[in-house]
């Protein structure tokens, strides 16, 4: 299987060459596919990338609004997605229709959105914003009295905790993150009492009450780079394991659950990466109707932060 997978690596890197192509593939991907990227990042700063880079095709393994967002940001280039189908169950707990009706009850809020949204609710925003900066966004909100805060209920409780701001939520969370609980980041400490905790802020708050560190998957790779422990209980989906083990052999990271698995983020391999490349599908388009306006939102949260 092994040698398979090495023979598929290296069709992929001489098709890649031929196509012009990146491999832009996000944290909680398979290590086969995280072991052909380019580029392992979270989703905007696998977009940000995108476009960056003078590649002409970007091979997206993520879910579908983090292809989308790399579409709004470079719409010159051809955006596949080795399995089309992966989609979020976040970012489909909220649609346009959703979001312009709890607006127009609010008719004087600020919408902040979650870059883990479709490109229609994004166009619907006055600003985005990512686990990174969702702080930082809220907080540069000073004059604004109602702030709307989709899609993430968590995330938005986390947020209002740290703004002192009383954020409008909506109901919807992620049903990953949801299934690590508060008795597993116990028990793992049990089982290794001098290991830090760090989770993600889309874990239920009884869980982001008991962690070390509150960080996105980028921040997390960025501290367990710098810390000095040794130990760290991770809280986030199963898949972010396989990245922080290659990049800190030294250290001995454990997943504060095992059933924290995205089965969406595992639908791409190796052989789905190598059709994509062979026939350039599935292409993910935005048209520029809402391309535009969502691409505002997310300009002014760069300009934020």
């Amino acid at each position: 299987m092994k040698r398979e997978f090495n023979d598929l690596s290296g069709k992929i890197r001489e098709l890649k060459k031929k196509r012009d192509a990146i491999i832009l593939v996000h944290n909680y991907q398979l290590p086969e596919v995280q072991d052909v990227a380019d580029y392992r990042g979270d989703s905007l700063e696998l977009s940000r990338i995108a476009a960056k880079t003078e590649a002409k095709v970007i091979i997206f393994c993520g879910v579908h609004f983090m292809a989308e967002t790399a579409s709004i940001l470079c719409p010159d280039k051809k955006v596949i997605m080795p399995d089309v189908n992966a989609g979020c169950p976040m970012a489909n707990m909220i649609n346009a229709e959703q979001l312009r009706k709890l607006k127009k009850e609010h008719p004087k809020a600020v919408v902040v959105g979650y870059v883990n949204t479709s490109a229609e609710v994004k166009a619907e925003l006055d600003v985005c914003c990512t686990s990174t900066n969702a702080v930082a966004v809220v907080n540069a909100l000073i004059k604004e009295e109602e702030i709307i805060f989709v899609p993430d209920k968590y995330l938005a409780d986390y947020v209002s905790k740290h703004t002192h701001k009383k954020l409008i939520s909506w109901n919807g969370f992620c049903p990953t993150h949801v299934k690590i609980l508060p008795e597993d980041i116990k028990r793992e400490k049990k089982f290794h009492p001098q290991a830090k905790v760090m989770v993600h802020p889309e874990c239920l708050p009884q869980v982001v009450a008991l962690a070390d560190e509150v960080l996105s998957t980028s921040k997390m790779c960025q501290f367990a780079k710098e810390t000095s422990a040794k130990e760290i209980i991770v809280g986030t989906e199963v898949g972010l394991i396989y990245r922080l083990k290659k990049d800190n052999p030294a250290k001995e990271f454990y997943p504060a659950s095992e059933a924290a698995v995205c089965p969406n983020m595992k639908r791409a391999t190796q052989e789905k990466i190598l059709w994509a490349l062979e026939e350039l599908k599935e292409e993910v388009e935005v048209p520029d109707s809402i391309r535009l306006r969502a691409r505002k939102a997310i300009d002014r949260m760069l300009q934020i932060v």
